[in-house]
């Protein structure tokens, strides 16, 4: 009998020592593994920044966690992420497989694809057709000046009440995207817009959450009817939506005289035939849905980070409101290339951007080869996670880094200047794809509307509450803002 217990003891403690994961050989340090679960306990999975946060102090700036069995380097502070993203950048501009934002994607789109020739193929197309359809030109601008007008017309309708503004941010962005993707903007109740964007809210709320991550962790829970189903129905109501508006869109369209991203990348399955390149139609679908993960919370939820500190800080909010009137003294509206004669709004903006830590963890990358990084060795398909908000917060990079302080994008004589660690659309090749539309966006839709209004916390609010709501892209929490006509010099 006791012979036997000592033998299953043996074979228990031979199993664990099986399914433990181990670092390898000079793999940076991190917290303690278990079987199975690896590190995951060490995580508030509704919330892991502060402990994110945490393990940095203890292990420094490059470290180790394990999702099961599958190991993950943290890197913070901007030297690991300068050498990682921009020294190495090849080594590192992988994505990830076997995670659940992979399988809801099926791999397909820009965001999740491998880095390689697919990758390569529809990133190259997607900047020269932004560029195209005039990023940066006034053709974009019109674009977003026609969508602010209907922002406008709500804010003038709730002029003496209070109103939340969440709504009208998200639906904002979400029109200019669709005029870049269709050539077409949507009635805030039309069926695509409302179900489209409830769909992708749901989704990036799974995706960054405990389902998701339990998901990762443990491979045998993934075909058991849990919650993160939701982000796969989700998904396949949005891919039915926008095979629907493809569809109609084919119907009206014009080989070779494109009026849109769809278009474009029409007429390229045009050319390109059967040459057995990655273009087809539903790498298009699963791409105009990529931009809109991408394009729509990323910018509404910066605006409503930006009009939440505005509102905390009217002494800031008159000054960029001076500064506006001074610059567009009249004029009619605001173009994109009024930033450079708009040093305080500007900085605000870049403020507004680093204290909103929109993506704070970033998209999760992978090494494509056996490479080193601050010393350590990172074997080829480790997942790298991109601490962001070790560069926003990290002391000796920012004048003020634990407060809202546009001085922190300010020079001694008053210029704008950008710190190295301002990088919250990451760095190196698979930076954001739509960094220059998102740039864009916020100057000419806060400048617009701190032109025409004064933003005011009400009253019977009660304190600002700063604390973000953590998910692939961090909100604040929800809010209510009143509005006044201002005199537009």
């Amino acid at each position: 009998m006791f012979l036997s217990l000592v033998l299953l003891w043996v074979c228990i403690f031979i199993f664990i020592l099986q399914v433990k994961p181990r670092r390898t050989k000079n793999f940076p340090p991190g917290p303690a593994v278990l079987p199975v679960l690896g590190t995951i306990l060490h995580l508030d999975l509704k919330d892991p920044l502060m402990d994110l946060e945490r393990l940095r102090k203890t292990y420094g700036n490059v470290y180790s966690l394990f999702f099961g069995k599958k190991p993950a380097v943290v890197i913070n502070g901007v030297k690991a992420m300068k050498e990682a993203m921009v020294i190495k950048a090849t080594d590192f501009a992988g994505r990830p497989h076997d995670l659940f934002i992979n399988d809801v994607t099926q791999r397909k789109g820009v965001i999740t694809v491998d880095y390689g020739s697919i990758w390569r193929e529809h990133r190259r197309f997607a900047l020269m057709t932004l560029r195209n359809f005039g990023l940066g030109k006034n053709s974009m601008e019109d674009r977003i000046h026609g969508e602010i007008q209907y922002t406008i017309e709500t804010l003038e309708n709730s002029i003496g009440k209070t109103l939340s503004p969440g709504v009208i941010f998200h639906k904002a962005a979400f029109n200019i995207i669709c005029q870049v993707l269709f050539g077409t903007r949507f009635e805030y109740d039309e069926e695509f817009m409302t179900v489209v964007v409830d769909c992708i809210t749901e989704i990036l709320k799974i995706a960054n959450g405990p389902w998701a991550m339990l998901y990762d962790t443990l491979p045998i829970i993934r075909n058991l009817p849990l919650p993160f189903s939701k982000a796969f129905n989700g998904m396949e109501i949005c891919r039915k939506q926008t095979i629907r508006l493809v569809t109609e869109h084919k119907k009206t369209r014009v080989p070779g005289e494109p009026r849109d991203f769809v278009d474009c990348y029409l007429d390229e399955l045009d050319k390109r035939g059967d040459d057995g390149s990655s273009f087809s139609e539903e790498q298009l679908i699963m791409y105009t849905l990529d931009l809109h993960f991408a394009g729509t919370d990323t910018t509404s939820n910066t605006l409503l980070t930006g009009f939440l500190y505005l509102m905390s800080y009217p002494h800031i909010q008159e000054r960029c409101q001076q500064e506006i009137n001074q610059v567009l003294e009249g004029k009619d509206q605001a173009n994109f290339e009024d930033r450079h004669k708009m040093p305080y709004m500007q900085a605000v903006i870049h403020e507004v951007q680093r204290v909103a830590n929109t993506v704070p963890l970033s998209v999760f990358h992978c090494t494509t080869k056996d490479t080193e990084l601050m010393g350590y060795s990172i074997p080829k398909g480790t997942m790298i996670i991109q601490n962001l908000t070790s560069l926003h917060n990290e002391e000796g990079q920012w004048k003020f880094p634990h407060e809202f302080n546009p001085e922190n994008f300010l020079n001694d004589q008053g210029e704008f200047v950008k710190p190295e660690a301002f990088m919250p659309f990451s760095a190196g090749p698979r930076m954001c794809l739509g960094e220059g539309l998102a740039r864009m966006e916020l100057f000419l839709i806060m400048v617009t509307l701190l032109r025409k209004f004064k933003f005011i916390w009400p009253e019977d609010a009660g304190e600002p509450d700063f604390t973000p709501v953590f998910g692939i892209t961090t909100t604040p929490k929800p809010y209510r803002m009143k509005v006044e006509l201002r005199l537009i010099q």
